[in-house]
């Protein structure tokens, strides 16, 4: 794996910090925020000077029911070439459920939930991943996620399901450390036993990045600064491996430069760290690893991933040896037989199609989840598509003031986005309008006045003046 070096998440909040920022080698860039043909000039600049720019995919849902999109891989290769990357990146996470597959509307969580740790999931994800593998012009890395919950009844612990996955599809590896945090204090999982059961030879490069805790659960916010157990696991996993890449990551309210660079640097000594005690002998590294075993944790509620634990006692690579229902498929004359993954499909897409509905149309609850841990899921997502909806369309906040952010979550409470976050925006001043609000009349003329300008195919604006244009084009004619 080409080594990359220490890197940070570009931003164009902080493109001018990024550029100036020493010791940076590498950064990697939200794949669905730019466009191959007009690519921001300080990622130009960044290249020109010979820092690597990897693109990082949010929008796949490699671990959804359905194949990959043909068009979001044909979008996310574009950016591989247009920004000369030696690989992508996306998560092992579903984004939207429902659709043909399950004869339901398709809804979009507008978030990167989990998937089960089942032998149907699997089988789903590493066809799914070989689809991407083979439309991608450079090699696929896949990022563990945060999860706020779990599924019921799962079959694997998270360090045993992505040692299959690697051993089936050969698929190199993202590790976020601060998403093994989330995952200990919200899931009750040792950060420890799951670097010990993941295949980090397939490790691509790593993130780092920072939280809070609230309601009872740690959220991986990326908005605030890295806490001192994800930097502890990060060491634990220096110790293990040398990284070929380290990144930090920070997506909202961002620091002054000054600030950032100091925790890109604290980044950098937990790796050097970790390095250094492999070097002083294995007492040093079981030493931080017991560190990092004590960590803070969060009440979680019913005990967590306990049954996906006890559940799957064969080791590493055992599930790989095929046989049953959902393995990886007998070897007959040496080739190996794929699994029919149709079923699997079906399956995986009503319980994803359940979940998503609860957590963003407000039906009732799947058995065997944790409803409150559900719900404080579900007022995440509409927090995170009030602040969303406030970027892509800065306007609405403006218009209504303090009264913003209570509108828009009574409004999204029981309605799940139709489209992306800017048809988003529209559905809310449009539902607003509807029901005669806001009460004020200047405001009601500034939003109807938005909303119209925006909700046709054209412009309203431009619409004039194309108007305009006929109209003066006609009366030269006459003349």
């Amino acid at each position: 794996m080409e080594r990359l070096g220490t890197g940070i998440g570009w931003r164009p909040e902080i493109a001018d910090a990024v550029e100036r920022m020493p010791g940076i080698d590498w950064v990697e860039v939200v794949a669905e925020n730019v466009c191959p043909g007009h690519l921001p000039r300080s990622l130009l600049r960044l290249r020109e000077r010979g820092v690597t720019v990897v693109p990082h995919g949010v929008s796949l849902g490699l671990g959804g029911a359905e194949r990959p999109d043909p068009v979001r891989l044909a979008a996310l290769a574009e950016r591989a070439g247009a920004l000369g990357a030696p690989l992508v990146t996306e998560h092992i996470a579903f984004v939207r459920a429902g659709g043909p597959l399950t004869a339901s509307p398709r809804l979009e969580a507008g978030h990167l939930l989990p998937v089960p740790r089942t032998r149907d999931a699997l089988d789903v994800l590493c066809e799914n991943v070989r689809i991407a593998q083979d439309a991608l012009p450079v090699p696929l890395a896949v990022e563990n996620i945060a999860a706020l919950f779990c599924w019921p009844g799962e079959e694997m612990t998270e360090g045993q399901f992505l040692y299959d996955l690697v051993d089936r599809t050969g698929v190199r590896l993202l590790i976020d450390v601060a998403n093994l945090h989330t995952n200990h204090v919200n899931r009750g999982e040792d950060p420890a036993e799951a670097l010990a059961e993941l295949p980090l030879e397939a490790l691509a490069y790593v993130h780092v990045a920072g939280g809070f805790a609230r309601d009872g659960v740690w959220h991986d916010s990326h908005a605030h600064p890295v806490p001192q157990p994800v930097l502890d696991i990060l060491t634990d996993l220096a110790s293990r491996v040398a990284p070929p890449g380290v990144l930090l990551e920070r997506d909202e309210d961002f620091p002054s430069r000054v600030e950032l660079e100091t925790e890109v640097e604290a980044v950098r000594a937990a790796v050097e760290k970790g390095r250094a005690a492999v070097e002083k002998g294995p007492a040093v590294v079981e030493k931080g690893r017991a560190a990092v075993e004590k960590g803070p944790a969060v009440e979680t509620g019913r005990g967590a991933v306990e049954t996906g634990r006890g559940a799957v006692e064969t080791g590493r690579g055992a599930a790989v040896s095929g046989g049953g229902r959902g393995g990886a498929g007998e070897a007959h004359g040496g080739l190996e037989v794929l699994p029919d993954t149709a079923p699997a499909r079906q399956r995986l897409g009503l319980a994803q199609a359940a979940l998503v509905s609860a957590l963003v149309a407000g039906t009732p609850a799947p058995e065997g989840f944790d409803r409150a841990r559900l719900g404080v899921q579900a007022r995440a997502l509409v927090a995170k598509r009030a602040d969303v909806v406030a970027r892509v369309a800065p306007e609405l906040p403006e218009i209504l003031g303090a009264g913003y952010r209570a509108a828009f979550v009574a409004y999204a409470r029981n309605r799940p986005m139709t489209g992306g976050y800017r048809q988003d925006a529209l559905d809310f001043a449009g539902r607003l309008l509807h029901t005669g609000q806001p009460p004020e009349d200047r405001t009601r003329r500034e939003l109807r006045e938005w909303w119209l300008e925006r909700s046709g195919p054209v412009p309203r604006s431009r619409r004039r003046s194309v108007r305009l244009a006929r109209a003066t084009r006609r009366v030269l004619l006459r003349r």
